[in-house]
């Protein structure tokens, strides 16, 4: 399918058996990593750096520079890869990714207070659900009625 932007599954484990949020949350975040690389990356004379190049000359470090620092940010966006050196890690806690992500969602299931649907948005969704339970043939006294 040229041009769709399709993912399945993201926090699903066990061919969708099991639903995880910790997973959904890390899944999350390499899906944002990938669709930001699939957008391309900028190649032009600021991003190559071209100014810093001949400020610097050859063979002398760019690594230390605020333009390369800047740069880096730009590209990198990681909230759960963490990339410290292995005793600033170790100090930190030693979590690993699971963990953080396990932690990140429960804070935002936690904290996360969604807006209201919109009253004519509420009966839409309650007008197709009760269509298609009429066409499926549900008993309604057999369920639990959902409140909207």
């Amino acid at each position: 399918m040229a041009g769709a932007n399709l993912i399945y599954g993201p926090g699903m484990l066990e061919s969708g058996i099991t639903f995880d949020f910790g997973q959904l949350v890390m899944d999350n975040e390499f899906i944002r990593m990938i669709k930001y690389l699939i957008n391309g990356i900028p190649v032009n004379d600021e991003t190559l750096s071209v100014d810093v190049i001949n400020e610097i000359g050859a063979f002398n470090d760019f690594l230390s520079h605020d333009t390369t620092f800047k740069n880096m940010k730009a590209q990198s966006r990681s909230e759960l890869i963490d990339r410290k050196i292995r005793e600033e890690w170790q100090k930190a806690g030693k979590t690993d990714i699971r963990e953080r992500a396990t932690e990140k969602a429960r804070r935002i299931l936690n904290t996360h207070k969604p807006k209201a649907l919109p009253a004519d948005v509420l009966a839409e969704i309650r007008s197709i659900i009760e269509q298609t339970e009429e066409e499926l043939g549900v008993d309604r006294n057999a369920i639990l009625p959902l409140k909207m």
